[in-house]
């Protein structure tokens, strides 16, 4: 399914000084917050036309909700929404998982196509880097789950739209520091400045842990700059840049036993292999990404919009059997012609684009001698080029029905060239004329409800890390996955929007899935799957008790979303078994998330959440599972606002797993050995102070 969740990550204190100067207004907006806007996301998206089905289903959480939960990751706000699943298999070591994809990821994002500010941010080599984003550094965030090939390329997972710069942009600055157990503390900035016809927001984020389990710290630094200029009443461009410097280290999977026995070990030495703490597994890792967005009006009806970019990623992973050695250039761009014509009883929109990217990597993989490089084993030249031409067509008929209907054709190449050792080897593989149409029909009802049926078809090729995984070997025969995807989804508005009700039921059907599986040295690999059947239920509710900004409680609210998963192998053999019928590994049956939200005129707020997670199959065969897990946290805090006309400040403290829990949050799929479990924290504490100007 494609259908869109704007969810606003005000996750930093740089939010707060953007947000609370209007916290106070006493016009109280039927989409609004206590005055605070929710985060439009701009992009050339599905549906545009309407209010339809697909950007309907908003959860609008109050902005200090999510900026309560965490700034150190988008993890726990990510969470919260049906069909959504993000991991920390360690801090910093992230996976993002849109109904099921986190099935080929033994880390980062794979299957799933990113954009931040209109630029690429999914490599050309198929891979994302989720985790060079602070929670600072984002201001809306727009998730589409199902495949959004039709416009967006390569991808049966799902589609994010990210965004730097809100609707409500005002010059200020902020600071927050922020500390918690096991040496976790935090810095974060924000500057805006400038005018309406130039905008301008810098961000700046440090993160730092000792982690809960021995091998598992982190260091993060990271910078953003967005800069909008109104160029005239026609034009607008927007320059954009992002860069992280951040080092985290790799504590491993555990057995069972070495799970129970003791959950903050990191892996032991077996098998003539080093523990992690002795091959001092970690990942140093630098990103840059630059680029322009250009917006201009060509004609009443006629409009373009283009973004170029570059980036480059420099990876070293000290790994418990090598040391790999990455260095990713790439770059790229994407243009979009729109015609929209409105009339009283019709409306059309046109979309129609191309977008191309290059990438020239080379890994080197060589021993690891105590976590330092050691003699070379392969080096290995990748190049890649992607690229696809789309349409779109969206109608409107009496604002009642809506039609909207999109194809791409795709092309992806790839071509590795093996330098080390000799003699020299190439290997080349094409993915062409890939064709991925999408049509989606809604229809509203009196009462403002609608009903949604969406067909579309996804493909998504192997990445730079399934076609070369650091066992070293060359995996070009590998086939791109596909599948086509249906759906029928609802919703329902009652008292004046203050309660909204959205259900989604879809089936997908991939073929040629790519599964993760691991050799006796815990070295990932990857293998065709052939089918899987993915079905499920993802439903959500909204309720706005009180929301007054005149009264003694401003605010009371309660989010809830469940997401039922029934994902299965179809047609999957491995070494003469098969497993036919098989729930589908890392992914649970049943997820619930609630959230409850109150705010007092006098400035105390208080936030509390539950989450809960059914059990995870770990491996093909289904022998292995984690154990189900409830969650509970909440914080508590003061906000003293408008302090002197220009300055607030505030203070809060808060807890994660009250209930201490012992779980496992990133799971190694198909784990050698059995070494599945990667710990998460205990009961942890943290507490914090900010304070702005605007």
């Amino acid at each position: 399914m494609l259908r869109r969740i704007k969810i606003g990550f005000w996750t930093a204190c740089c939010i707060f000084f953007q947000s609370q100067g209007q916290a106070q207004d006493s016009r109280v907006q039927a989409d609004t917050v206590a005055g605070a806007d929710s985060v439009e996301v701009t992009g050339q998206a599905f549906g545009s036309l309407h209010r339809n089905l697909s950007s309907a289903v908003v959860q609008r959480h109050p902005l200090n909700v999510l900026a309560g939960m965490s700034t150190m990751s988008l993890l726990p706000a990510v969470n919260t929404l049906p069909g959504v699943r993000m991991e920390e298999r360690s801090p910093g070591s992230y996976r993002l998982n849109i109904r099921g994809s986190a099935l080929r990821s033994p880390f980062g994002v794979r299957n799933i196509k990113m954009y931040w500010n209109g630029l690429p941010f999914t490599d050309a080599g198929g891979n994302t880097y989720f985790n060079q984003l602070a929670t600072n550094s984002l201001q809306g965030m727009e998730i589409l789950r199902g495949p959004a090939s039709s416009m967006y390329g390569a991808g049966t997972g799902g589609l994010v739209l990210m965004q730097t710069l809100g609707p409500t942009w005002q010059p200020g600055a902020a600071v927050e520091l922020s500390m918690g157990s096991y040496g976790m503390w935090s810095a974060q900035a924000d500057v805006s400045f400038g005018g309406a016809n130039n905008r301008n927001r810098i961000t700046y984020a440090h993160n730092a842990s000792d982690g809960y389990r021995r091998q598992s710290a982190l260091r993060r630094d990271n910078m953003s700059w967005t800069s909008q200029l109104k160029i005239s009443d026609r034009q607008q461009l927007t320059a954009s840049f992002l860069y992280t410097n951040m080092y985290y280290q790799t504590p491993g999977g555990l057995t069972q036993a070495e799970y129970l026995a003791d959950p903050r070990a990191a892996r032991p030495a077996a098998g003539g292999f080093p523990s992690a703490e002795q091959a001092q597994a970690a990942i140093w890792q630098q990103n840059l990404l630059a680029g322009l967005n250009h917006q201009y009006k060509l004609h009443a009806r006629w409009t373009n919009t283009t973004a170029l970019y570059g980036a480059f990623a420099l990876v070293e992973n000290a790994a418990i059997r090598n040391y790999e050695s990455r260095s990713e250039p790439h770059l790229g761009g994407r243009t979009v012609f729109a015609y929209e014509q409105h009339g009283q009883q019709h409306s059309v929109k046109w979309q129609t684009g191309v977008e191309y990217q290059a990438g020239f990597f080379n890994t080197q993989v060589s021993g690891n001698r105590n976590g330092s490089r050691d003699t070379l084993r392969t080096n290995d030249d990748l190049r890649f080029q992607t690229g696809f031409l789309f349409s779109q067509l969206d109608l409107s008929f009496n604002g009642k029905v809506f039609v909207s209907g999109g194809v791409s054709v795709n092309r992806n190449d790839v071509r590795i060239t093996r330098l080390f050792p000799s003699p020299v080897q190439e290997q080349a593989r094409q993915y062409r004329s890939e064709w991925a149409p999408r049509l989606q029909l809604t229809y509203r009802w009196p009462g403002n409800a609608e009903t949604q049926f969406t067909f579309s078809r996804g493909f998504s090729p192997p990445t730079v890390s399934e076609l070369l995984p650091s066992t070293g070997r060359i995996s070009t025969d590998l086939e791109a996955e596909k599948g086509d995807n249906m759906e029928l989804a609802q919703r329902f508005e009652f008292f004046q929007r203050r309660l909204q009700l959205n259900i989604t039921a879809f089936y997908l059907r991939l073929r040629n899935t790519l599964v993760q599986q691991r050799d006796a040295a815990g070295a990932d690999f990857f293998v065709n799957a052939g089918a899987t059947a993915q079905k499920g239920l993802e439903s959500s509710a909204s309720w706005w008790i009180i929301r007054d900004p005149l009264h003694s409680v401003q605010t009371l609210q309660v989010n809830l979303a469940y997401t039922y998963s029934h994902f299965t192998f179809t047609d999957y053999r491995k070494l003469g078994v098969d497993y036919a019928g098989k729930q589908i590994p890392g992914v649970p049956r049943h997820a619930v998330s609630l959230l409850g939200q109150l705010s007092l005129r006098a400035g105390f707020y208080a936030h509390l959440s539950w989450y809960y997670n059914s059990a995870i199959m770990l491996n093909d065969a289904n022998s292995f599972s984690a154990e189900a897990f409830h969650l509970a946290g909440g914080r508590v805090g003061y906000k003293q606002e408008r302090v002197g006309r220009k300055w607030w400040w505030q203070m809060y403290a808060g807890v994660d797993n009250l209930l201490n829990e012992r779980y496992s949050l990133g799971n190694d799929i198909n784990a050698a050995a059995n070494r599945f479990y990667n710990a998460a924290p205990a009961r942890n504490w943290l507490a914090g102070v900010a304070m702005g100007w605007r």
